[in-house]
């Protein structure tokens, strides 16, 4: 199969469909297992086996590195990265002669839906990939009738290791607050992340604070809400602590952000009962 991959600037030459895939995306893995596609799944990330229950595959590199001896080892027919920050790695393993095919981030859930379809069309599975869609855009829809009213504002601090930010409209982020019935405290700026301010939160005066952070950077809540006095300022604002566990993990961009967005919705109503 050759056709025109547009974060590369050319056209790729992969066989289909694909047999033995390595995918260095924990989105994009898990989404392979959902189409039925797994069992062609010979490489992953080391992020990916938090998305694929007792996943098999090899160990091969990380999001930004891959090893080549492993990569040798598993003789991939496709390789799946994205655009960001791995644009550098995939024209690397391209120059090298690997058959890698990029996906672009997505900026909104639409975004992760139209890779979606792309990736079933790679893999031979376009009618499951389009189905997936539909199954999601059912669950995203049944959420919104049982959401509260008024909807919870909610404030969104996503700790990237060390480096926090907020996420405004233009990241799937925000489509997840509002399918969870939530209120971006920041969606109509137009941007994907914003640097923190704590002023306008404090203005604001949002119902809940729903922080991200990974296990190599724990965020203590409690403890950070203090020394920025918003136990005092913010008395009433409730805490949601999301974590890298599928289902709670509001930076990931797989099939379970379903599951993500029913925990986020039942963990609102919670809090604000």
């Amino acid at each position: 199969m050759r056709l025109f991959c547009d974060p590369l600037g050319q056209r790729v030459e992969l066989a289909f469909p694909p047999q033995r895939i390595v995918s260095l995306v924990s989105g994009l893995t898990e989404a392979l297992f959902a189409l039925g596609c797994g069992e062609r799944v010979v490489g992953v990330s080391t992020y990916c086996r938090r998305y694929v229950p007792d996943l098999q595959a090899e160990v091969v590199g990380d999001y930004l590195k891959v090893d080549l001896d492993r990569l040798q080892e598993v003789r991939p027919d496709l390789i799946l990265l994205t655009t960001g920050v791995q644009r550098s790695l995939a024209l690397h393993l391209v120059r090298q002669g690997w058959p890698v095919f990029v996906l672009p981030l997505p900026n909104s859930v639409y975004g992760i839906w139209e890779n979606l379809v792309m990736l079933g069309g790679l893999v031979g599975a376009v009618q499951a990939a389009r189905n997936l869609v539909a199954r999601w855009q059912a669950c995203f829809a049944d959420l919104a009738t049982r959401a509260l009213q008024p909807r919870p504002r909610v404030y969104a601090e996503l700790w990237f290791g060390p480096h926090p930010r907020t996420p405004g409209a233009l990241t799937f982020i925000h489509d997840l607050i509002e399918a969870a019935g939530g209120e971006n405290l920041f969606g109509s700026q137009p941007a994907g992340y914003l640097p923190l301010d704590l002023d306008a939160v404090m203005q604001q005066k949002p119902d809940i604070w729903l922080l991200f952070s990974e296990p190599e950077y724990p965020v203590d809540a409690a403890a950070l809400m203090r020394m920025r006095g918003w136990d005092v300022g913010l008395p009433d604002m409730r805490i949601v602590v999301s974590t890298v566990q599928r289902g709670q993990n509001l930076i990931h961009d797989g099939p379970s952000m379903m599951e993500t967005a029913a925990w986020l919705q039942a963990r609102f109503a919670e809090v604000v009962a």
